[in-house]
């Protein structure tokens, strides 16, 4: 069994517990072995900090990535955060690997909700931070910030593990300087629920009804006009003889160019 000099053993302790000692009140020399003085904060974000549970989420290439982070060549048991929970309710942390799309966002935005606090997210890859090579896609959303609050982003197509990790550090940092006293999950009516957008022809967020509305009804200025007169602007407006005519003309002529000579 490998003995270490209990010097250096007592050099090494006090390394580690050197962040959480308090900055003013200083330990007599007798008793430092024994006793250090610290702040509710510090104790409270080292333990949140130390154990935080991703959800066992993943959308597409970035997920395989961080399947890669959590397995034995980088090892994410080093910072606890290697207990990755299948339900929201016993994880702290969405880490949002992949493609967001339209389709996919109820859902996201759902679990987002029935996580509890404290939760954060992290967006992972172009894709989740602002759409990446489909931002101009019809069926993707350009980032899943404009539904749900992110804390931390990793840029990368897709990040690499090294990446992931840097991104777990700076949450770290992010939970160290908040304080028991000002957090929003100790505060009544400060944590709301998202509302879960609603997908049909396209999506839309909810708590936007009343901006589609002005912009749609009043034919795309932006503005509120005349009842009457923003209904008839979004009326179909029926084709003509003509207009009917050149259509079934078109149909014959494609129908005949199909035939076999």
């Amino acid at each position: 069994m490998l003995e270490v000099p209990i010097e250096k053993f007592r050099d090494a302790k006090r390394e580690q517990i050197q962040e959480l000692v308090h900055d003013s009140i200083i330990v007599p020399d007798d008793l430092q072995d024994n006793v250090f003085v610290t702040t509710l904060d510090n104790v409270y974000n080292w333990s949140r900090k130390a154990s935080i549970w991703p959800l066992l989420f993943g959308l597409a290439c970035c997920a395989i990535e961080m399947i890669a982070t959590a397995a034995s060549r980088w090892d994410l048991a080093r910072f606890g955060m290697e207990v990755m929970r299948p339900s929201p309710r016993q994880a702290d942390l969405m880490i949002v690997s992949g493609t967001v799309t339209k389709k996919m966002v109820p859902a996201i935005v759902r679990i987002y909700d029935q996580m509890a606090e404290p939760r954060y997210v992290m967006a992972m890859g172009a894709c989740a931070t602002g759409g990446g090579p489909f931002k101009e896609g019809y069926n993707v959303v350009s980032g899943i910030d404009t539904y749900i609050p992110v804390d931390v982003y990793v840029p990368g197509c897709p990040p690499t593990p090294e990446a992931l990790i840097f991104g777990l550090l700076k949450l770290q940092q992010k939970v160290e300087r908040q304080s028991i006293t000002k957090v929003a999950w100790y505060r009544k009516g400060s944590s709301e629920a998202v509302p879960i957008p609603v997908l049909g022809a396209d999506i839309f967020d909810p708590r936007q009804v009343q901006l589609i509305q002005s912009v749609t009804l009043s034919g795309g200025g932006g503005t509120k006009g005349d009842g009457e007169s923003a209904r008839r602007s979004v009326t179909p407006v029926p084709l003509s003889p003509e207009a009917k005519a050149k259509v079934r003309a078109a149909k014959a002529k494609a129908m005949a160019a199909r035939q076999p000579a």
